[in-house]
């Protein structure tokens, strides 16, 4: 099969390579890029059928793409590139050194009142806080497996100011000397409730994880297994942001500060978008997906 290579910008075109039907669009990048140099790096490189169209799936072959009598490949740059576990890792190593700046309580942030003691859901809220991120980064080195290699680098800042922002933002008033504790029903049932979903959300990446043979792209519908935490699969295609919406309400709620629950805020609102569009491509690509599953609330959305 004979196609045409061009860029999205000015439909510049590089020259036509002769390659076979059966090739896959995550090859192709590594073949164009050996053929013409001057193309961008495989990492960088983001093959549509049309300047302006969608992005490829790296499994789809040529003779699947319909290509047509255009025999068009176009290549949108897509920038620098940098490892999905470097952006993983940095976004999720800020906040424990941030909150933990804020929990030693230096008296350049907060004055002379930083002798004051601190209760006993300051302690806990820390406890919280530095499982929660030292899970993800665990996670990440050990668990997930991530279908692209690299992001664009300008992921790097946006995630991380993200993160380190909202973290200064809620330990600032978490471990403020002045901040007060709700009652101790509330602390330790909301603490219970911070458990039960971070350990719903290990247990789900752990089971997706599984779905995927080692060093494959293999993708496959995602269904309970024996830990009951992955029960909720029946009604949800991405129970991990169900679970992880959950452990930040409950902190919310536990530590009673409103900085916290904007912040659970802002990622339910992220983590729903990310969970449609997974939902979507979920029913597109399996014909067999359940139709009784929404996307991230049971029953709703």
């Amino acid at each position: 099969m004979d196609i045409e290579i061009l860029s999205t910008v000015g439909s510049k075109s590089y020259g036509k390579c002769h390659i076979p039907a059966s090739t896959t669009v995550g090859d192709l990048r590594y073949i164009i890029h050996k053929q013409y140099a001057k193309t961008p790096a495989p990492e960088r490189q983001s093959l549509r059928l049309e300047p302006r169209g969608k992005a490829l799936k790296e499994t789809d072959t040529l003779e699947t793409l319909n290509i047509g009598q255009s025999n068009k490949i176009y290549i949108k740059d897509l920038g620098p590139q940098i490892g999905w576990k470097t952006v993983f890792l940095a976004e999720y190593a800020g906040p424990l050194f941030v909150y933990l700046i804020f929990y030693a309580r230096p008296a350049i942030i907060y004055g002379e009142a930083a002798d004051k003691p601190m209760s006993l859901t300051v302690h806990i809220a820390a406890a919280c806080y530095t499982v929660h991120y030292a899970k993800r980064i665990l996670e990440t080195i050990f668990v997930h497996r991530f279908s692209h290699a690299t992001m664009p680098i300008r992921n790097l800042f946006k995630n991380c100011s993200y993160y380190w922002g909202f973290t200064a933002y809620v330990s600032y008033h978490v471990n403020h000397p002045l901040y007060t504790s709700p009652c101790v029903l509330q602390v330790w049932g909301f603490l219970a409730a911070f458990a039960i979903c971070e350990l719903g959300n290990f247990s789900i990446h752990i089971a997706l994880r599984n779905l995927r043979p080692p060093g494959t792209k293999v993708r496959r519908i995602p269904v309970p297994d024996d830990n009951p935490f992955t029960k909720l699969f029946n009604l949800v295609s991405c129970p991990n942001y169900t679970y992880e919406i959950g452990s930040w309400l409950a902190f919310s709620l536990m530590t009673q500060c409103l900085p916290a629950l904007l912040f659970a805020i802002a990622g339910a609102y992220q983590m729903t978008i990310w969970a449609l569009g997974k939902h979507r491509n979920y029913k597109k690509e399996f014909k067999d997906y359940p139709k009784c599953r929404r996307a991230i609330f049971p029953f709703l959305v």
